[in-house]
């Protein structure tokens, strides 16, 4: 029995890592079932074995990239800006195609499907560790001032996508600093900006894939 448990996690864990490839690279809407069998070697028949619909397949790939996102040591500020730091090298790698979960509402269309919770949720909770540090800063409205915060984080990953320019992230995080000294937050002095390291390329001159979550 753990033999078999541990083959069927382990095929579920090839299909997804599959999924995750080329729903993010080419869209939900552009790749079948059919794709994803192929492209692993096994029958629809197997797949669909493990992921009964393409719905179900759909919100498995977009809970497998549902990072929750954790507080640190290091001062609320550092961390919030910080964020916007970690945005600028996401852009900057190869693979970076956009926000997975606003890319799978938008292709979806469906404001029912179970995909758009998920979204949802993820959103949210990145909301919600805005308005943990604001609180431990003692903003007047850490909800309000956190809403703003991810507008300035989507809004960055929008106009990064667009324009192609990671910059869009160092941008949004003076944005942020402007913000955040309105709310009377004590921001420490502007470093100059970390050099953005270009992704490395293969042999035959394709990046190499992105492995940086948003």
């Amino acid at each position: 029995m753990a033999a078999r448990s541990s083959l069927k996690a382990t095929m579920q864990e090839r299909i997804l890592e599959t999924t995750d490839r080329l729903f993010y690279r080419q869209g939900i809407r552009a790749v079948g079932v059919d794709t994803i069998a192929a492209e692993i070697g096994i029958s629809k028949r197997t797949l669909y074995n493990h992921f009964p619909s393409k719905d179900e397949l759909i919100v498995a790939y977009l809970s497998r990239r549902f990072r929750s996102a954790k507080t640190s040591d290091l001062p609320p500020v550092e961390q919030i800006l910080g964020d916007f730091d970690r945005l600028e090298r996401s852009f900057a790698s190869g693979g970076f195609r956009g926000c997975p979960f606003v890319n799978a509402v938008a292709e979806l269309g469906e404001p029912r499907h179970a995909a758009n919770k998920v979204a949802v949720a993820f959103k949210e909770q990145r909301r919600i560790w805005f308005r943990e540090l604001l609180q431990r800063l003692n903003v007047a409205d850490p909800e309000a001032l956190a809403t703003q915060l991810m507008l300035l984080v989507d809004g960055a990953i929008a106009a990064a996508l667009v324009r192609g320019d990671p910059k869009m992230a160092r941008a949004a995080r003076e944005a942020a600093r402007v913000l955040l000294a309105a709310a009377g937050v004590a921001i420490p002095a502007a470093a100059p900006p970390a050099r953005i390291r270009q992704p490395r390329r293969s042999a035959g001159g394709r990046a190499r894939r992105d492995t940086t979550k948003l």
